[in-house]
């Protein structure tokens, strides 16, 4: 990692507090367990395959979260140069324009600029991670039947973070030294979601050149 991106990092700038797992629960010993498999230098193909006698709704889970918390970091190294000014639409390229909709505020798609998209976004993936009724924390509480639903839609929400960084901010990310770091944490999503059919194949559509010459 370049010193220009140690800087970043070391500056913490996510949104918001990591969601972390509670020591001593089996979340915690699958992030174990998920983390050992990268840092064993594991093929990401097979580093996202599900451990055998585990359970997948706990495996997404573990997944969902570490992604929030890493792509988050990702949004926070590139937002001093995404404003409502020079991204005045949540966009990926000239041909994907991504409107916000939620239970509250936005009850219709609406068009916003990247910034606030992006702020909403990680406001409501948090309240999602955190709701005990969706990602149950204690052992033995079985997760809701809505539970992939849900999951599914953060996964096609936070790809559209890398669909916007890779178009719109690439420069910046090539600048700060950061590249590697983060076409690895991209080539991961994208094996996790493809290999668990989390996201639909026509919200992948914007990075397909590019994913096809770095998966494939």
């Amino acid at each position: 990692m370049s010193m220009a991106l140690k800087q970043v990092f070391n500056k913490d700038r996510t949104f918001r507090p990591k969601r972390k797992f509670e020591p001593g629960t089996q979340r915690f010993e699958l992030h174990k367990k998920a983390q050992a498999s990268l840092n064993a230098g594991l093929d990401l193909k097979q580093a996202v395959q599900l451990p055998h006698g585990e359970d997948l709704n706990d495996w997404v889970a573990v997944h969902v979260v570490d992604f929030f918390n890493r792509i988050n970091l990702i949004y926070g190294t590139i937002s001093d140069s995404c404003t409502d000014q020079t991204c005045p639409v949540m966009s990926g390229g000239p041909k994907y324009e991504y409107r916000w909709q939620d239970e509250n505020k936005y009850k219709r798609p609406t068009a916003l600029s990247a910034p606030k998209y992006m702020s909403l976004l990680m406001d409501w993936i948090e309240v999602q991670i955190n709701n005990e009724n969706i990602f149950p924390t204690n052992i033995g509480t079985p997760f809701p039947k809505t539970f992939m639903q849900v999951a599914k839609k953060i996964l096609s929400r936070l790809f559209r973070v890398f669909v916007h960084v890779y178009i719109h901010h690439f420069d910046r990310v090539s600048q700060m030294g950061a590249e590697a770091h983060v076409n690895t944490c991209y080539k991961h999503f994208y094996y996790f979601v493809t290999e668990f059919n989390l996201t639909d194949h026509k919200e992948l559509e914007p990075l397909k050149e590019m994913t096809s010459r770095m998966c494939h």
